[in-house]
């Protein structure tokens, strides 16, 4: 038998400089970057309270508005309504609005919610909040008294019509006799 030596392969190897990375390993590097801080984002959004939800006295879970609280809502008023205009430190223009929440019922308070609901000149809700106005843990409101509130706007839509808007009890926290 002729046996014949094997033809030589000749394989070229290409050695990777261990201090640069492969190339796609950049692109993998950016897309892990890149999800991670859409994650973040996400977590700080869905965390953090946001416009409907603002940092402060309206920072909460809504409150109560069942049978008995719908009863005796007629008997909290809402007076001396106020709207005023200023900047903030960030040069931004902030809308606030301030008035007297009135115990007039038999009750002591804890806590009142309204929704303030801003119209166009069609009167069409442009913008509408539910903001508690008392928060924190103020002493209760005995019957027959009042209490300030201020509520902050940062954006109203333009096409809000400048008026007052309509302020509405939309939940309330009764106190207990001995607060």
């Amino acid at each position: 038998m002729n046996e014949t030596a094997p033809d030589k392969m000749t394989e070229t190897f290409t050695l990777e400089n261990p201090s640069e990375p492969p190339k796609g390993s950049r692109f993998q590097l950016l897309a892990l970057f890149g999800v991670a801080g859409v994650l973040i984002v996400g977590m700080l959004l869905y965390l953090s309270p946001g416009e409907k939800h603002p940092a402060g006295p309206g920072a909460q879970a809504h409150l109560a508005f069942g049978p008995a609280e719908q009863a005796y809502a007629p008997s909290i008023q809402i007076e001396n309504l106020t709207l005023t205009k200023n900047e903030n430190f960030l040069q931004q223009e902030v809308t606030s609005l301030t008035g007297e929440v009135v115990n007039s019922g038999s009750r002591p308070l804890r806590d009142v919610e309204v929704t303030i609901e801003f119209f166009d000149d069609m009167r069409q809700v442009v913008l509408r909040e539910t903001r508690a106005v008392l928060g924190g843990n103020p002493p209760a409101i005995a019957p027959g008294e009042r209490r300030e509130f201020e509520v902050s706007f940062e954006h109203i839509p333009s096409s809000w019509n400048t008026q007052h808007p309509g302020v509405k009890v939309t939940g309330i926290s009764f106190a207990s006799a001995k607060e």
